[in-house]
């Protein structure tokens, strides 16, 4: 997500070296850099007072901001973007480490082993927080519901949509069911509704329930109420807004997200994933990588980190999103090759798979 404010063409070659080498420092170290610093780095044939009159005009560009007393200075979140949008050099990955992304996704696994993996490969290979939305599909087909009893009146529901994607739910009942008669009830479900949508299965089962409950025998009622119980929370949108997050933790050793409300503002978000699940979903639009930068989120809960993502798809269609969360001097040119790979070899697998 690019700025329009675009101060590269108030700079000149010098200030532009001193700049980029200024953000390279700083996402390598994570404490500001002083011109000191600077004048001492290769290609730098200046004294540290003319490079200290480069950085005030950098600040007064709005690129640079001096934190606390410090002498050193730090880029904002305009000069991240402009180091992103004109600076960055990206390097595909080594043969090494897409080698170990592609066994890591090996087709051979059902849909969400598959998001869960690339949602710990992206946590791993960057040390930051890997997020993954699980596929999404314009619609559900049901292919197969099985009915287990388990004990206190509760039964597990095994669902089989789309082919491969297997979903579990367990419901709490009135009373306990026998495996045989779950077994009718399963019976019945499949016989009526196999290859509908499961949207106008749920809409079918409330229209059987409030419209012919009195001329239904009790047998029946029961199977109608049973099935009806495994879509009645449907409408709140959660199985929509499942968002796999793997690392979450390890945003706590950067030092800028360290402060306690921070955390627990991030963590909470992480849990909740309703506001993470939004954020994603509005680059389901966009194709290839993209990058927000601290408050270009929306999010206040993301002011002091960066968002890279990108979509993956299964037959051609956009179904989800995948993406790493850090703090906003994260190592971009690292982050940017593994997202793309990573969404690449995802849809690759999501359509290969059994």
């Amino acid at each position: 997500m690019s700025s329009d404010f675009t101060p590269i063409r108030d700079m000149g070659e010098r200030e532009q070296q001193i700049f980029r080498l200024l953000v390279e420092q700083y996402i390598q170290d994570g404490t500001p850099v002083g011109s000191r610093t600077l004048s001492k780095l290769p290609g730098i044939n200046v004294s540290a007072a003319s490079v200290r009159n480069v950085l005030g005009d950098l600040e007064e560009l709005g690129l640079l901001k001096a934190p606390h007393t410090s002498a050193g200075r730090v880029p904002t979140g305009d000069g991240f973007r402009l180091f992103v949008d004109t600076m960055l050099q990206v390097q595909p990955l080594d043969e090494a480490a897409a080698g170990d992304l592609r066994a890591a996704l090996s087709p051979n696994q059902d849909e969400k082993s598959l998001v869960e993996q690339a949602s710990k490969y992206l946590s791993g290979f960057t040390n930051m927080a890997g997020v993954v939305t699980l596929p999404r599909r314009g619609s559900t087909i049901l292919r197969q519901i099985e009915f287990l009893p388990l004990s206190e009146q509760r039964v597990l529901v095994i669902l089989v949509v789309n082919e491969k994607q297997v979903q579990n739910r367990i419901l709490t009942l009135d009373r306990d069911y026998n495996a045989d008669e779950l077994q009718r009830i399963a019976n019945f479900f499949n016989a009526e509704f196999t290859g509908r949508d499961l949207a106008d299965v749920r809409d079918l089962l409330r229209v059987e329930l409030d419209g012919t409950r009195e001329s239904m025998n009790e047998q029946m009622q029961q199977m109608i109420e049973v099935a009806g119980r495994v879509f009645e929370n449907d409408d709140d949108g959660s199985a929509e807004e499942e968002v796999i997050v793997a690392g979450q933790t390890n945003l706590m050793n950067f030092s800028e997200l360290s402060d306690v409300q921070q955390l627990r503002d991030l963590f909470e978000a992480f849990n909740d994933k309703r506001d993470m699940y939004h954020l994603l979903e509005r680059c389901l639009s966009a194709d290839g990588v993209q990058i927000f930068i601290g408050q270009e989120s929306g999010y206040d809960m993301l002011g002091m980190c960066s968002l890279v993502t990108s979509p993956y798809t299964v037959d051609g269609e956009m179904v989800g999103i995948l993406g790493v969360v850090g703090p906003t001097r994260m190592a971009y040119d690292r982050v940017v090759p593994v997202v793309d790979l990573t969404s690449k070899i995802l849809s690759a697998a999501l359509n290969s798979s059994p």
